[in-house]
């Protein structure tokens, strides 16, 4: 597996599904070598749990660790620009890493994340390999606004004997690229349904910790700070949602902006920012929630998740969910029976919907259970494994198209 990003030490929360995708994979009986850029935080041993790590270094100064692990972009609309310089570096080096592993251990497959630049990087690295690309969302938009970018992407695609996209959107869009719509299928996050559940005694814990009193309705949101997170107009929500906290975990290059948004909408004293949370830390705050908000929303450069994790998280909680069908949102979740969903970019709307979750608590209780009973029928990580064996197997079975 060729990736940029994988959680760097237990509890990350950058690339959190690539860590069960490839477990998952290990799992069912397969030698997974995972090739990622190293990073100043990495923590992972050599092995663990049948996946072996092969960390490498391509940044002579430490300014230039920006490749990967969500680094390379400004608030997810532009890259940075020491990403254009790191970036030469840390492709030549994943080439030579990804290479070096391939045949040190006589890789069968090669399995590219992100189809810029991990899908490009396991196709040049094995040529007569079969290979199968990954989609995770912001790959394929970055495929769509740069033109080298698209270049490669198509090049790529011409060569993977199948790829998966963790949405219908993303799919749709990699076909427009030069995705074969004959070898492409949509396959969503898993989740981990133990980590993520109702635990009276946690919501009790996490409410006391935060100051939060048993009966003050709580809304919680996770994830980056960045304009395709809609977290903007969220806070804005709050302003028509008396008496109601909203906690938000994530850092990210909004910060600064968001903070000053609740002080302009008179919320500063009910909207918490609480920076990185670890992913048990996470579980504790959807746990604790009377509603958890994934405000996702296409924003104005056109980038947009592809199936945020936080939505499957939510789900698997049981704490009833406020989203937006934006991206592959809309595919999973069912309005009025597993969440509530409204328009993207409408505060009005996730004010709405928080007031009526926090008035008719019957019904938030049935929205949070049939949430939790899908994720528990359809996304568990173990079905996720199988479906990235079948990838397997289909490109196995047939030549890429450039071979």
């Amino acid at each position: 597996m060729v990736t940029t990003s994988y959680p760097r030490f237990h509890g990350d929360s950058v690339g959190t599904f690539m860590e069960p995708i490839a477990k998952g994979v290990a799992a069912r009986g397969h030698e997974v070598h995972v090739v990622a850029p190293w990073h100043p935080l990495v923590t992972r041993g050599a092995e663990e749990d049948g996946v072996r790590f092969h960390f490498y270094r391509y940044a002579p100064f430490a300014s230039l660790n920006v490749f990967g692990y969500a680094a390379a972009m400004r608030a997810d609309v532009s890259l940075r620009g020491a990403a254009y310089v790191a970036a030469p570096l840390a492709l030549a080096a994943g080439w030579f890493a990804a290479r070096r592993v391939a045949r040190r251990h006589h890789a069968t497959i090669m399995h590219g994340h992100w189809v810029i630049p991990g899908g490009l990087t396991a196709a040049m690295a094995e040529p007569n390999l079969p290979l199968v690309i990954s989609l995770h969302g912001s790959d394929v938009y970055v495929a769509e606004t740069l033109a080298p970018a698209r270049v490669a992407a198509r090049a790529a695609f011409r060569r993977a004997g199948f790829v998966t996209a963790c949405s219908d959107d993303l799919a749709r869009r990699a076909i427009a690229l030069g995705a074969d719509p004959t070898r492409i299928e949509t396959v969503p996050y898993g989740v981990d349904i133990d980590r993520f559940r109702p635990d009276p005694r946690v919501r009790a814990e996490r409410r006391a910790a935060l100051g939060v009193g048993a009966h003050v309705p709580l809304a919680v949101a996770a994830g980056r700070l960045v304009r395709k997170k809609g977290f903007e107009y969220l806070v804005d929500a709050m302003a028509s949602v008396p008496n109601a906290v909203l906690v938000v975990a994530g850092e990210g290059t909004l910060a600064t902006e968001l903070r000053e948004r609740t002080r302009a909408a008179g919320v500063v004293e009910r909207v918490r920012f609480l920076g990185n949370q670890a992913q048990d830390d996470v579980a504790g705050l959807f746990a604790s929630a009377d509603a958890v908000v994934v405000p996702s929303v296409r924003d104005d450069s056109g980038n947009v998740d592809g199936l945020p994790n936080v939505v499957m998280e939510a789900l698997a909680s049981g704490t009833p969910l406020v989203t937006t069908a934006a991206g592959g949102i809309g595919s999973v979740v069912e309005h009025g029976r597993t969440a509530v969903v409204v328009a993207e970019r409408d505060s009005g709307a996730l004010a709405g919907a928080l007031r009526g979750l926090f008035s008719d608590l019957d019904r938030a209780r049935r929205i949070g259970a049939a949430g939790r009973a899908l994720v528990q029928s359809t996304f568990g990580w173990n079905r996720t494994a199988e479906r990235f064996e079948a990838a397997y197997s289909r490109a196995l079975a047939l030549k890429s198209p450039g071979d």
